[in-house]
């Protein structure tokens, strides 16, 4: 079984991502970024889900709650998509366990330096604790397996604003660091997940139809996030990307087509701060840098998403 970190801004969709991660992988730890609710929720968020799943031994780790410049600062939050606690307005319990005292850029350094060339990252928030892990030990670079982002878009429409996707947008020079890193990556925008990952009504009662603690989860987690999406993106379901990127590093087949483009981050632009560029026609004439997904198998996505649920009794 795979060796992963799964890096999160802990709220809604995080937390199925974090499911499905549990269902496929041998999962040393999760870290958490500051980014879609406050940060000490978010921390709650991942431990409660985990127990959820039936792992009480999966580690917690508290990283960079502000950008990469700018440290004391908070990230802009989300709690209209996601819920003021994260996960849909359920307001669960309080987790039964604590998050560790060591930080998470540390934890991530220790655990690539023990385990060269067979961790692989899973990226699902800004990517500042990544960013920040590679500006103290470079040499992580070389030893870490593989790196799947969550962020950016390929030529499309953004989340947060116009031009630009939540994870990149708000902290674009981490994303630009880690995109110029040499990190062997693969990046799922935005795009693929209002292409591919929506879930509809019916599907939503194809979960709820499955009757499991994990199906149950999956519809709490989602009632404010499907209200947002109707009334702001114009979307009639559920989005879930950070899912269909954990699902696509356990099944790879999912990612029914991907090509490797130049990929960068714009840190400056004025109405396009956080715009992700992906070079398809080679017209920078910069080395390749980045596998980027362009289309997915939804079924087979679907069908990994219902196994994840089913099988938490």
């Amino acid at each position: 079984m795979n060796k992963i970190i799964i890096d999160t801004d802990t709220a809604g969709d995080d937390t199925i991502a974090i499911l499905t991660a549990l269902h496929s992988f041998d999962v040393l730890g999760i870290t958490i970024t500051g980014g879609n609710v406050d940060f000490n929720q978010q921390i709650d968020n991942a431990l409660y889900t985990t127990e959820i799943a039936g792992y009480d031994n999966i580690p917690v780790y508290p990283g960079y709650e502000g950008p990469i410049f700018g440290q004391d600062e908070s990230h802009t939050t989300v709690e209209d998509v996601h819920g003021s606690d994260g996960m849909g307005d359920s307001f669960f319990s309080k987790p039964k366990r604590s998050a560790e005292d060591s930080h998470a850029i540390d934890f991530i350094i220790k655990t690539v330096n023990e385990n060269p060339g067979e961790v692989t990252l899973l990226a699902i928030a800004p990517l500042t604790n990544i960013a920040m892990a590679i500006k103290k030990d470079p040499t992580i670079v070389d030893k870490v397996k593989h790196l799947y982002i969550m962020g950016g878009t390929n030529n499309a429409l953004g989340n947060i604003v116009p031009s630009a996707e939540y994870n990149f947008y708000v902290d674009p020079e981490a994303a630009k660091l880690v995109l110029q890193s040499g990190i062997e990556m693969t990046m799922v925008g935005w795009d693929m997940c209002t292409d591919y990952s929506l879930m509809f009504d019916k599907e939503h009662e194809e979960i709820e139809a499955l009757a499991t603690k994990g199906s149950k989860f999956f519809t709490d987690v989602n009632r404010v996030v499907k209200k947002f999406n109707k009334e702001v993106h114009k979307l009639d379901g559920t989005t879930h990307p950070d899912t269909l990127l954990v699902a696509i590093a356990a099944d790879e087949k999912i990612m029914s087509q991907s090509n490797k483009y130049f990929v960068d981050v714009e840190t400056k632009g004025e109405l396009t701060r956080g715009y992700s560029l992906v070079d398809i026609n080679g017209r920078l004439d910069k080395e390749p840098n980045v596998r980027v997904c362009e289309k997915v198998d939804r079924e087979r996505f679907k069908a990994h998403l219902y196994d994840v649920l089913g099988n938490i009794k």
